[in-house]
């Protein structure tokens, strides 16, 4: 029989299509904006470590050479670091791709997999993709609710994805909230702790993870380099057990981290001094952000990463819509979150001080309009 023309093409399996493509934040201003500070995608306002670009650069050379497959200098120098058996972690192209790869391996149609209503929206798509039913519980003032997380939980649940802390919001579970939620799950349940913002929390009563997927079956820590200064290296890691770092190299592509990222993230990691300023710059200034935002009038919701959310008024002339704009004419890219569930705030990466100044110094002028 022969295939109309509207049917004669590969066609995506079902489900596919309605998946909602991720939108990353936007990196460019009108035509003519003299200098363009982008501050829509968290990253280090201080740069990478000069360190980095130098390990990059001497590997240049040699890019006609695949990198190791299993990534084991970078494994190694990151386990030193955190004083970590290099065994029990796996290096990946982002934490996204870790993400990705324990959806693909834990999770069949049919399935169900939580994450909170305002958590990072690539969990949504990777559940998705897997042809699993994602499900999104709600929030308690804007952090992520242990009670609400049980409650949600089925027979039918294979992953738990916690963002701590989470973006957009910047709020964060004190660990022993966390503690209580691993310990109500069943133990066939994955709890994945996306600790992408541990550098920079600064709080008694936070843990990233390790202890917890170092002594779990069921429990795994993703990290990311992005936010101390790589995130154009794409360099992300995961710790947990054997028996699922052993599954996830099974799916893992087998050169999935490049050569100049290894050799990148290896001399990243090691340089302390820059990690501890690229903290100390990010402890200053978000505190004044916060400050500077709320004195304008505005409320932000508390954060502990190196971000804000800043919520607007509900008039028409003021809202972030209109604030979106206003700043993006002046060369001042922040991010619209009206798909994590904030139709009316923006949120704000710490910049550079000039930067920092800037945006507060528009703000101040258009809420004036």
């Amino acid at each position: 029989m022969t295939q109309t023309p509207d049917k004669a093409r590969p066609t995506p399996r079902a489900g596919i299509m309605d998946i909602e493509a991720y939108v990353p934040g936007k990196s460019t201003a009108p035509a003519g904006v003299a200098k363009v500070h982008k501050l829509s995608s968290n990253e280090n306002p201080l740069g990478p470590s000069p360190k980095a670009i130098e390990a990059a650069r001497e590997v240049a050379a040699k890019l006609d050479i695949y990198p190791d497959g299993t990534a084991r200098r970078l494994r190694e120098a990151i386990a030193e670091v955190h004083g970590l058996n290099p065994q029990n972690i796996i290096c990946s192209n982002g934490s996204d791709e870790i993400l990705g790869l324990l959806a693909q391996t834990y999770l069949a149609p049919g399935d169900e997999a939580i994450f909170t209503e305002h958590a990072f929206m690539v969990y949504k798509i990777y559940i998705q993709s897997a042809g699993a039913l994602p499900i999104a519980v709600k929030e308690s003032e804007e952090r992520a609710d242990v009670d609400a997380i049980l409650a949600a939980v089925t027979p039918r649940t294979k992953i738990v994805f916690l963002a701590n802390p989470n973006n957009p919001t910047g709020t964060y579970l004190p660990f022993q909230e966390v503690r209580r939620l691993h310990a109500a799950l069943p133990k066939t349940v994955l709890l994945v702790l996306d600790a992408a913002y541990a550098e920079y929390v600064r709080r008694n009563d936070y843990e990233a993870g390790i202890e917890l997927a170092g002594s779990s079956d069921n429990v795994v820590m993703t990290r990311t380099f992005s936010k101390i200064g790589l995130g154009g290296a794409r360099i992300g890691w995961m710790y947990g057990p054997m028996h699922i770092v052993e599954a996830i190299n099974r799916v893992r592509g087998p050169f999935n981290v490049n050569a100049m990222a290894i050799e990148a993230g290896i001399a990243a990691i090691r340089d302390r001094a820059h990690v501890e300023r690229s903290i100390a710059h990010n402890e200053i200034w978000l505190s004044w952000l916060s400050e500077q935002m709320t004195g304008l009038g505005l409320r932000v919701t508390p954060s502990v990463g190196n971000f804000l959310l800043i919520h607007f008024p509900d008039d028409q002339r003021h809202s972030a819509a209109a604030a979106d704009d206003y700043l993006t004419a002046r060369g001042y890219i922040l991010r619209r979150v009206s798909g994590y569930g904030f139709p009316n705030a923006l949120r704000m990466s710490v910049g550079t001080e000039e930067a920092n100044r800037g945006v507060v110094a528009a703000l101040t002028t258009f809420l004036k309009s």
